[in-house]
């Protein structure tokens, strides 16, 4: 449940934008939120829907650089929890299934030489290996798979519909103990899609 954002963090809500835009252009690549460690500063009424959008006090953030901005200081807790944080300010927000979604595939090569490369909905750039391995959870009851692909520091990005069939249009098979099972290669690493 999204809680209502106080009026501390709607006075501060620019300052905060200011302050994560400040820390990204200092940054060369991805900021080092994983060490920063700010008291929690509150709930902020945003939300990643299952389709990868963000929204803020109930409306679509529609600039994708604030966005991409946002992905950048974007962290997974161990309380299973996510934050946007910079060095002095930490806000829990909510994600219903996975703050990413991966919207294409690029292949390269062929056989065991392959690689596979995602492009998530903010612009990253993840390569299927052994860190950013691809996994399939099956619910329980009704038997649907749904695919992820880790991004980074326990961030993971579902794989669009359109992707997962691209990747099953591919898959090969692969025999564990007596059964076959049937996936992809990327750089070197076998993914079970079932």
């Amino acid at each position: 449940m999204v809680k209502a954002m106080p009026e501390k963090s709607k006075n501060s809500s620019s300052q905060f934008l200011d302050s994560a835009e400040n820390v990204i252009k200092q940054s060369e690549g991805l900021p080092p939120v994983k060490s920063w460690n700010p008291p929690l500063s509150g709930d902020l009424d945003m939300r990643i829907t299952r389709d990868g959008a963000w929204h803020y006090e109930g409306s679509a953030i529609g600039r994708p650089a604030i966005v991409r901005l946002f992905s950048r200081i974007l962290r997974l807790d161990d309380d299973a929890c996510f934050y946007l944080v910079t060095p002095v300010e930490k806000w829990r927000i909510q994600v219903e299934l996975a703050p990413f979604v991966a919207e294409s595939v690029e292949v390269e090569g062929r056989g065991a030489e392959q690689v596979l490369r995602f492009v998530t909905n903010v612009g990253e750039i993840v390569t299927a290996d052994r860190a950013c391995a691809i996994r399939v959870e099956v619910n329980p009851d009704s038997g649907e798979p749904t695919p992820f692909i880790h991004v980074r520091d326990g961030l993971d990005a579902l794989l669009s519909r359109n992707v997962f069939y691209q990747l099953a249009e591919m898959a090969v098979e692969k025999k564990q103990g007596d059964r076959p099972v049937y996936g992809v290669v990327s750089a070197g690493e076998f993914f079970a899609l079932v």
